[in-house]
């Protein structure tokens, strides 16, 4: 039995679908205006690895993450920029798919767009109006009336008075409360055309909380399974999601809220101010895609992750020490043994809120007896479990050699000079062949020599 974490009763649960065999998730993508950070590549490893077990495990699976594509954000980065906001926006989801791409990620199976979605937007905004919970205030936005909502603060766990109290929010003379949240924003004088869309409530475009009900909604109808996003997301966003809806719908529209935790930088909050800010683009050109996977993929998703140099070597070596069970003991081609004691245990975790840390310590375990029986069929169920996290994926001899964190050094020969070194050796010049051995170490290449001849791998 599949047990989930759910952050508005926060405890673990018993997974129930609402249909059964099949699985309906939303997840709250990315605003498309820069590069994706480490954040960013975080949140999409924990949903990864959901949307990948709940597949291998044999649910019917429907993912949905969105993009928002019109924002005040983006606004001002084509304006900075003097280029059409489309231009802007499709140039930044074809980065962000190539920075998912590259780390494994596998893309969901609807990627709405906010501007696609805007009647939606707008019929669900009438829906509330009608049922008492949206205003036009003096300035021409509609908001949201969180007092015309009693259930509102459910999800954080709080009263008004308490979100009012730790949370910052917009204080604005034409709400009625500062925690009122704007559903249709109205145009302003100095906005692009394409940043304005005609309603019933004048000229203008939507909120950011909005969009995402609205879509949710048209793809995975008026209740759904899962919803998740990161931690900061669960006030004020989700918290203001789970209101317009269900005070639109008059029921509850989702039943599990999965939450993921932050990426530190060296123990501090990632931040521009701080510099210690990284895209997945910047650290992909020094490391390793599958290493930066593992690292993320390997801690729990609730919990919080400490990003450094030091965290992505130990990664990169946890992660040989998984490769190098391969390179004496190919695995056989039968499928997975779910039966077999490693990935019972494998298994089991997962299934219990998708503990990854556990699951990778059976990998271990399965690598070190790997080592010790020189077992095929043990590689294969390897091979095989790790490919449920994306991994492993490659020949020992292609990881092992790659230049992870080595990439900005100029090129060098290595199997020149391991010819080199096993002429030297055949001459007998032990003391020639020693020095290119040690060269190469200070290169951060590593030789083993076995019957089969020399290999190498990078540290």
């Amino acid at each position: 039995m599949l047990k989930i974490y759910n952050t508005l009763t926060r405890q673990k649960e018993d997974f129930q679908a609402i249909e059964p065999g099949k699985v309906r998730m939303y997840v709250c993508g990315m605003t498309v205006y820069d590069f994706c950070h480490i954040g960013h590549a975080r949140m999409v490893a924990a949903f990864d690895i959901v949307q990948r077990w709940l597949r291998a495990t044999g649910w019917q699976l429907t993912y949905v993450r969105n993009i928002t594509d019109i924002e005040d954000k983006i606004i001002r980065r084509a304006a900075e920029r003097g280029i059409p906001i489309g231009a802007l926006t499709e140039e930044f989801i074809g980065e962000m798919h190539t920075d998912l791409g590259a780390l494994g990620f596998e893309p969901p199976d609807f990627e709405p767009r906010a501007t696609r979605y805007v009647p939606q937007m707008l019929d669900l905004i009438g829906k509330l109006e009608k049922n008492g919970l949206a205003y036009a205030s003096d300035d021409g936005d509609v908001n949201f009336d969180v007092h015309a909502f009693p259930a509102y603060g459910r999800l954080s766990g709080k009263s008004l008075e308490q979100l009012r109290a730790g949370e910052r929010v917009a204080v604005s003379s034409s709400k009625r409360d500062p925690l009122d949240f704007v559903l249709w924003k109205h145009s302003k004088p100095d906005e692009p055309r394409e940043a304005i869309w005609q309603s019933s409530f004048g000229p203008g475009r939507p909120g950011w909380h909005i969009e995402c009900s609205a879509m949710a909604l048209e793809l995975l109808g008026e209740r759904f399974d899962i919803h998740g996003g990161g931690m900061d997301l669960q006030f004020p966003h989700h918290e203001n999601e789970a209101a317009q809806s269900e005070g639109a719908l008059g029921h509850p529209f989702v039943n599990y809220w999965m939450h993921n935790g932050f990426v530190n930088i060296d123990n501090e909050k990632m931040s521009k101010s701080l510099g210690n800010f990284f895209t997945i683009r910047e650290i992909l050109k020094d490391h390793d895609a599958e290493v930066v996977r593992f690292f993320l993929v390997r801690a729990h998703y609730r919990s919080q992750i400490n990003y450094t140099l030091r965290s992505l070597d130990d990664a990169r070596a946890s992660l040989a020490r998984l490769y190098t069970a391969f390179q004496d003991c190919p695995p056989d081609d039968l499928p997975l043994d779910w039966d077999e004691e490693h990935a019972r245990r494998f298994r089991e975790a997962m299934d219990d809120d998708f503990n990854t840390p556990i699951a990778v310590a059976a990998l271990f375990d399965l690598a070190s007896e790997i080592n010790r029986s020189k077992s095929p069929a043990l590689a294969r169920q390897l091979k095989r479990l790790g490919a449920i996290l994306g991994l492993l994926a490659r020949t020992p001899e292609a990881f092992l050699q790659a230049r992870g964190s080595a990439a900005g050094e100029p090129p060098f020969d290595i199997e020149g000079a391991i010819a080199e070194r096993q002429a030297a050796k055949a001459a007998r010049d032990f003391a020639r062949a020693d020095r290119i051995r040690s060269e190469l170490a200070e290169r951060g290449v590593l030789l083993e020599d076995s019957p089969s001849g020399t290999r190498w791998r990078r540290q």
